[in-house]
C-alpha cells in the first residue's frame, strides 16, 4: 500500500458525497443528546436495518453506547445551521431547535427531509469509531430536498439527467430555465474556485430583459453592492450581449433595437460597434465587455465575460458571467478565466441535455 496520512485519507473520502444526519437519543435521566453524522447508511430491507458510526472520543458516546433507541434525522437543505450546531461540542445543542417527541419520548427534529426511529440491535468496534446497527420501527418522509456534504462543504442536490424532462419545442424555455438555474446555482461555488475566486453571476431572460438572479460573490467580490433582480444592458454589458448574440427571440432583438435607439437619442450613437461586438461574441461563443466605466451598482471599472448555457431544445436558458475589477481580470479572450468559464458553461449545457 502507498503511505498516506489521515489528512489525505479524509480528503479522499470527501470525494464521496453523502447526506447529513443528526442522530438523537435520551440518557437514563431523560436528557436529550444529539450528534451530527454523515456516516449513515442502509443495511437491509428485510429486516429493516440501518447503521451509523460514532467517534469513541465524542462527548455523547457514553449516552449512545448505553441507550437502547435512537432517531436518525435526515436534514433538509435549509438546515445547515442545525447541522453546525449539533456538530459542535456544547451542553445545549437543542437551543432554538424545534423538536417533537417520538417513540419512547426521543427528540425528533422538526422540518427534516426524513427521519427514522430505531431500536439499537448491535454495536461493533471499528477502529476509533463504533458502528451501531438499528432496526427501523417508524419512518417519515417530507417534501424537502436533503442536505448534502462533500469535499468538506455543504452542497445542494438536484436531478442529474434533466435532458428528457426538459425537452420541448423551440422557445420552450420556462421549465428549462428553472432547472438550469437550479443546476448552475449548485455548481457556482466550484466554478468560482476554478476561476480564481472571481465574482460570478447567473442571468435569465425575464419580463424586463436580461436579469441577474444569482450571484456568487467570491472571497474578493467585485462590489459590496451586488443585488439580484437587476436588469442589465443588452448593448453595454457582457451578460446582455450574450443574450443578444445567442438567444433566438424576437423579443430580444426588439429590446436591443430600443436600447440602441435610446442611446442614439441621448447622444451616444453606436456607429456599428454593437454589430462588431455581436459578431465577435458569436465567433468566440462568448461575450465580453472591457473597461466598463464605474456603474451605480459596482462603483469600479470592470472587465467581464459571459458564456451562454443551452437547454435540451437548443435554446439559450441562462448566461454564466464573471465580473471583476479590470486589474484582476485580463481582457484576453484566450486567458485562463474566460476559457474556464466557457468550459463550465458547456458542461452545464451538456448536463441539461444540450447536444451541440
Amino acid at each position: 500500500m502507498n503511505a498516506f496520512d489521515s489528512r489525505e485519507l479524509r480528503r479522499t473520502l470527501g470525494a464521496f458525497t453523502t447526506g447529513v444526519t443528526v442522530v438523537t437519543t435520551l440518557d437514563a435521566q431523560g436528557r436529550p443528546y444529539g450528534v451530527t453524522a454523515n456516516s449513515f447508511s442502509s443495511v437491509s430491507l428485510d429486516p429493516p436495518l440501518i447503521l451509523w458510526s460514532q467517534s469513541l472520543t465524542s462527548s455523547s458516546y457514553p449516552t449512545f453506547r448505553d441507550s437502547e433507541r435512537f432517531v436518525v434525522n435526515i436534514l433538509a437543505d435549509h438546515q445547515v445551521r442545525v447541522s453546525n450546531q449539533f456538530a459542535k461540542s456544547g451542553e445545549d445543542k437543542f437551543r432554538d431547535i424545534a423538536v417533537h417527541g417520538g417513540l419512547g419520548g426521543l427528540p425528533v427534529i422538526d422540518d427534516c427531509a426524513a427521519y427514522l426511529e430505531c431500536t439499537k440491535v448491535a454495536a461493533h468496534p471499528g477502529g476509533d469509531h463504533v458502528v451501531y446497527i438499528g432496526r427501523v420501527e417508524s419512518i417519515h418522509r417530507s417534501s424537502h430536498r436533503p442536505l448534502a456534504f462533500g469535499d468538506g462543504r455543504y452542497m445542494v442536490t438536484f436531478a442529474h439527467d434533466l435532458g428528457e424532462a426538459m425537452g420541448g419545442g423551440r422557445g420552450s424555455t420556462g421549465l428549462a430555465g428553472l432547472e438550469a438555474v437550479r443546476l448552475a446555482s449548485a455548481a457556482l461555488p466550484e466554478i468560482c474556485e476554478r476561476i480564481g475566486q472571481r465574482t460570478l453571476g447567473l442571468a435569465v431572460w425575464g419580463n424586463q430583459g436580461a436579469t441577474i438572479v444569482r450571484w456568487e460573490a467570491s472571497s474578493e467580490p467585485v462590489s459590496p453592492f451586488l443585488q439580484t433582480g437587476v436588469v442589465v444592458s443588452l448593448t453595454q454589458s457582457a451578460t446582455g450581449l450574450a443574450f443578444a448574440a445567442f438567444m433566438r427571440s424576437d423579443a430580444v432583438q426588439a429590446a436591443v433595437q430600443r436600447e440602441l435607439d435610446a442611446r442614439n437619442a441621448e447622444g451616444y450613437p453606436d456607429d456599428g460597434q454593437f454589430t462588431l461586438r455581436l459578431t465577435e461574441a458569436r465567433t468566440r461563443l462568448m461575450a465580453r465587455a472591457v473597461g466598463c466605466a464605474p456603474s451605480p451598482r459596482h462603483k469600479v471599472t470592470v472587465n467581464a465575460f459571459s458564456a451562454p448555457v443551452f437547454g435540451a431544445n437548443g435554446e439559450m436558458v441562462l448566461a454564466l458571467s464573471t465580473t471583476c475589477p479590470a486589474e484582476r481580470l485580463e481582457p484576453d479572450w484566450d486567458g485562463d478565466v474566460p476559457r474556464t468559464l466557457q468550459e463550465a458553461a458547456a458542461t452545464l449545457s451538456q448536463r441539461l441535455g444540450y447536444r451541440a
